[in-house]
């Protein structure tokens, strides 16, 4: 048998390891139009800023070690132009050479990639402005950052990759500005989520416009952006970071068929709409299982499942067909480590799915135990059985442990039940016993049992007549800010002050994070009050979404109690 791969990185090269594992006595031929078969993606940034130093540490294999160990005919710089399906081969072209010549094949694995997004700007072609894919634009920026010695920089996208880029060109002593067209950074995150990095990100002096655009770039001695508002922002060097396409061109030209998205769709065994060809990596869609619909993808991690599948397949192995990722995803910035997995409130929204969701902040571990740090989570759940649909999580410690946690209750297509039995390692320095991911599922149990009605932050925003708004936060907490309108009244005072409270109009609770509000609304619930709601997230998320972008990081006045519960004022000394 003959398998002929095109393009290498994490598709294509673990779909060729797994084949020859798999069978030794395959003709595999690995086609890369570029000089490396192999090298970790997400590195690149960290490179640039000099977190990793060495440069061969990006590469995971060579082109030789690669073809040495596994016995592989590896042909880098080798484009392919065309796929002739019905007599089964493949047009290559040598870049080397120039020299075209075809390849015949019995089975064809297409892991293309994807492409940045490059828009027709006015002046986008300018030297000065770079994309960040692979290791040759890796080597450009670099090469540009140590010999040019820029003083401002502009990222164009606030994305995962984007900010990674911010931070570290920061890192290099370079003013750094990011421009985004959204009205937040990280789209993949609800507002309130990316308002936490919104702060964050202004603890760090890193300059950034929201609800704008690039509207043309001018050449003088600098660089000038020009946005859509009007604004002119100067610059020695630009990167792009407005996102990425499938490069599904050749698949497209093939005759297979290309989905909604524009990636290139597959079955569960990776196969296209020719059983003879298979696809792998960012340039494929599949149905995403929580939505049934089709999406793309782009991570390295479900790429390496893919391409283990495709292999098993092509060598008549009985595999597990693919079920689709949830895109799960983590990004550092600066201090803060930012997760997602499933999909957003807006996502869901979108797709109009049912949901319930609801914010917890708690603790990275046990409050009496020195360096605690906040955790939040937002979960979104089905309000019918209470099945998991999506989660975010933004903090400092232990961010990565709680969404993976979550994550893997949701592959199973469990529920909020199931959050509530995690069972997780805990001693003082790693966690609670109540870990944040046990707290978020208590919290959503206790919403869909009716122990408790929640509202989002714009609720305390839009205020009627028939609201009463009760802060039951301590005097010292509500002495550093309530919401405007609230009445405040201690949680402790609260069963001694009933009479205080109007029984016809919904009395909407809050306190730092949710927790006392809960209580509230546990106490006056008992004592007939009907219409009692609680504010998740609390006065935190509150204040975090709302306030002016230029203000300090709400984390700047929270402090974590031996109770574990956070209070939003600084502890007495």
């Amino acid at each position: 048998m003959k398998v002929v791969i095109v393009g290498g990185v994490a598709g294509g090269a673990s779909t060729a390891a797994r084949l020859r594992r798999l069978d030794e006595d395959a003709e595999i031929i690995l086609f890369e139009r570029g000089a490396h078969i192999s090298y970790a993606n997400c590195g690149l940034p960290y490179y640039i800023g000099g977190t990793i130093s060495e440069r061969n540490a990006l590469f995971v294999q060579t082109p030789q070690g690669f073809s040495s160990r596994f016995e592989i005919d590896v042909r880098t710089e080798s484009e392919v132009l065309s796929v002739h399906r019905q007599s089964k081969a493949v047009e290559v072209k040598n870049q080397k050479t120039g020299e075209t010549y075809w390849e015949s094949y019995d089975k064809l694995v297409l892991s293309p990639g994807a492409e940045p997004v490059k828009p027709p700007i006015p002046g986008i072609e300018d030297s000065r402005i770079f994309t960040l894919r692979n290791v040759p634009d890796t080597d450009r920026i670099k090469d540009f950052v140590d010999k040019e010695h820029p003083q401002r920089a502009v990222v164009v996208g606030a994305g995962f990759i984007g900010l990674e880029m911010a931070e570290n060109l920061h890192k290099r002593g370079i003013f750094v500005t990011v421009v985004e067209m959204a009205d937040q950074v990280m789209t993949p995150l609800d507002y309130e989520m990316a308002a936490l990095v919104h702060q964050h990100l202004k603890m760090h002096h890193v300059e950034f416009y929201l609800n704008d655009a690039v509207k043309a770039f001018h050449e003088d001695k600098r660089l000038d952006v020009i946005l859509n508002s009007g604004r002119v922002l100067p610059a020695d060097m630009v990167i792009l970071s407005i996102g990425v396409r499938p490069e599904s061109a050749l698949a497209k030209e093939a005759g297979l068929k290309i989905g909604k998205t524009g990636g290139i769709a597959i079955n569960g065994h990776m196969q296209t709409s020719d059983h003879h060809i298979y696809a792998v990596g960012d340039a494929v869609e599949f149905p995403n299982p929580i939505a049934g619909k089709p999406m793309i993808a782009y991570l390295a991690g479900p790429g390496n499942k893919q391409g283990r599948i495709a292999a098993s397949h092509i060598a008549g192995r009985t595999v597990q067909p693919y079920k689709g990722t949830l895109s799960t995803a983590i990004a550092k910035v600066f201090d803060l480590t930012v997760a997602s997995t499933g999909l957003s409130e807006k996502t869901l929204k979108r797709e109009r799915i049912p949901y319930i969701s609801s914010i917890t902040h708690g603790a990275s571990h046990a409050g009496y135990y020195p360096g605690a740090k906040p955790v939040s989570i937002k979960l979104c759940f089905s309000p019918e059985d209470g099945r998991i649909l999506g989660a975010q999580a933004v903090g400092y410690i232990g961010v990565d442990k709680r969404i993976d946690m979550i994550a893997a209750v949701l592959g199973q297509k469990g529920s909020i039940y199931d959050l509530t039995e995690v069972e997780h390692a805990y001693a003082p320095p790693f966690s609670s016993a109540k870990d944040p991911v046990n707290m978020a599922g208590f919290v959503a149990e206790n919403i869909l049992n009716g122990l408790m009605k929640v509202v989002h932050w714009q609720a305390a925003q839009q205020l009627t007549d028939d609201d009463f708004l009760l802060d039951v936060r301590t005097k010292m907490e509500t002495d550093q800010g309530i919401i405007k309108g609230a009445t405040t009244i201690p949680l402790d005072e609260l069963r001694l002050r009933l009479d205080e409270l109007p029984k016809d109009k919904r009395i909407m609770i809050y306190c730092a994070v949710g927790l006392r509000g809960y209580l509230g609304c546990r106490i006056l619930m008992q004592h007939g009050f009907k219409q009692v709601v609680n504010l998740t997230g609390g006065y935190n998320t509150f204040i975090t979404a709302t306030q002016k972008q230029s203000n300090e990081d709400i984390y700047e006045s929270a402090f974590i109690g031996t109770d574990d519960i956070i209070y939003s004022t600084k502890p007495k000394e």
